[in-house]
């Protein structure tokens, strides 16, 4: 659980961050993804997921 939360925080860092330092480029990404069709946004998740999968997989086993 508590990697979960610290998971949890990072992302949350990550994000805000990401809204702090360039607001304009996020808006710039929201209407991006607005322009994809809901299938190609379902393959972006898919592919984040398994990237995200494989770096906690990478972490665990070093």
């Amino acid at each position: 659980m508590n990697d979960f939360l610290t998971a949890f925080g990072l992302v949350a860092v990550i994000e805000g961050l990401v809204l702090v330092l360039a607001p304009s480029r996020f808006e710039d990404l929201v209407r991006f993804l607005e322009s994809m069709t809901h299938d190609h946004r379902r393959i972006l998740g898919i592919i984040f997921v398994s990237i995200g999968l494989a770096i906690i997989w990478l972490v665990k086993a070093i």
